[in-house]
């Protein structure tokens, strides 16, 4: 299943479509060689837009929640992927803890922690929760929607302080899947004994988007060279404006000066691609936060300055309570993919270097130029089933699942790229990473 491309601007797409299946050589060669340079994220999600003239990474997850939602015919791959990234960090590997978010009463997040569980079972380890969290004292079970449970313990340090573990368990690595947003609990810190991944700068604790996005424009222009486009074309144009607080009316006129500057920069590229008709819009986000919270769409630089109380109060804090100071205006990609009539957009699910899947996350109440992010969203996983097949350099562009899949495969994969890149420039002990 391909879903419908709701654009008649499909040309400078299907030339990039084409440029790429053309490059496959050139390019598989050259993440070859960066992932020698390079250590990929343990594993990471991607969110793709397909606007038709351009197709960007638009977010790019390095505690991705979504693995309940990825096809079953993807399982065996996923597992073979796994098997590499445990290799490289403790190839005698026997025990596994995984630290789940500590909302873990949401039904479809548990069904994620279950479907990891059952995924490190199969690379060989014995696989068990652990949580941080204040909250949990004793082992707690957590009921999954299809009656069975899940057991979550309290994580303990070790009589010599150098290792964490549950009370009768010691593991060799531990498997963050919870993004840190409230900060970095004390029991994690200087952990010298044992693989934490992703590690602990990975965590929007620290993790700034604007640092990804500085790492993309790198990635971004080196893959521009190597297969001769215009880097534009995989890559959203954004800035970042510090020290705001909407709440109070703090940084309002600079922001909206900043907004106005890209809008500028927007229009300039759809000149140069003769877009005269299309209409571009910003999205404001929070330089760091994830799960779609305090994200907005912009399309003039006045909103910015008359945005609303409601609107104030729901841009200054994310996740956990946190105050938003600093914003990133990215580029509007709007997505013209479109699912029995809903906008969709792909997100595509990486291990260790490898492409393990993906599915559509669906919204039938948000428009093309709308954060599909949020509550009411669906997820249709058959989309990548057909991912492991071979790209077929014969089909006309943009009619072959295949090849749209491959090519989505390339895009998330200069994301996972990036974040690489990221980590290693923003990695507070350089010489343990």
């Amino acid at each position: 299943m391909v879903p419908h491309l709701a654009t008649a601007q499909t040309g400078p797409l299907l030339d990039l479509e084409k440029k790429i299946l053309e490059a496959t050589p050139a390019i598989e060669r050259w993440f070859r060689l960066e992932w020698q340079e390079h250590t990929p994220p343990f594993y990471c999600s991607v969110d793709l837009r397909n606007a038709g003239y351009k197709l960007a990474p638009v977010d790019t997850n390095l505690f991705p929640g979504g693995f309940n939602n990825l096809p079953t015919e993807m399982l065996p791959l996923t597992v073979q992927a796994a098997m590499a990234a445990i290799d490289k960090y403790c190839p005698d590997a026997r025990n596994l803890i995984l630290v789940p978010e500590t909302h873990t009463r949401n039904p479809m997040y548990l069904q994620n922690v279950a479907r990891l569980m059952q995924i490190f079972r199969q690379t060989g380890l014995h696989v068990r929760l652990g949580s941080f969290s204040p909250d949990v004292t004793e082992p707690t079970p957590l009921a999954l929607p299809d009656g069975n449970m899940l057991v979550v313990e309290p994580l303990v340090r070790s009589a010599n302080g150098r290792r964490v573990g549950l009370a009768d368990f010691d593991p060799c690595t531990i498997l963050l899947n919870n993004d840190l947003s409230a900060g970095i609990p004390a029991i994690l810190e200087n952990v010298h004994e044992q693989s934490l991944l992703p590690p602990l700068h990975a965590g929007w604790a620290l993790r700034r988007k604007s640092n990804h996005l500085k790492a993309f424009d790198e990635v971004a222009k080196k893959f521009g060279k190597l297969i001769d486009i215009d880097p534009w074309l995989v890559n959203p144009l954004h800035s970042k404006c510090g020290d705001v607080d909407l709440r109070e009316n703090v940084g309002t006129e600079e922001l909206a000066d900043n907004v106005s500057a890209l809008f500028s920069k927007i229009k300039k590229k759809y000149k140069e691609y003769g877009m005269k008709e299309r209409k571009p819009f910003v999205i404001l986000k929070p330089d760091a936060g994830t799960y779609g919270m305090g994200v907005m769409t912009i399309k003039d630089a006045s909103e910015v300055r008359d945005l609303t109380p409601a609107q104030r109060a729901r841009m200054s804090v994310i996740k956990d309570g946190v105050a938003v100071t600093d914003l990133i205006i990215q580029e509007g990609v709007p997505t013209f993919e479109s699912i029995d009539d809903a906008v969709a957009e792909p997100v595509v699910y990486m291990i260790d270097r490898y492409v393990v899947g993906g599915f559509y996350r669906v919204h039938a109440e948000r428009g093309i130029d709308q954060n599909l992010n949020s509550p009411g969203s669906q997820y249709v996983p058959l989309a990548f089933a057909q991912q492991h097949a071979v790209p077929d350099l014969k089909a006309k562009p943009g009619t072959a699942a295949p090849n749209r899949f491959y090519v989505y495969g390339v895009v998330a994969r200069l994301g996972m790229l990036a974040a690489s890149l990221e980590m290693e420039r923003t990695d507070p002990n350089p010489e343990v990473y």
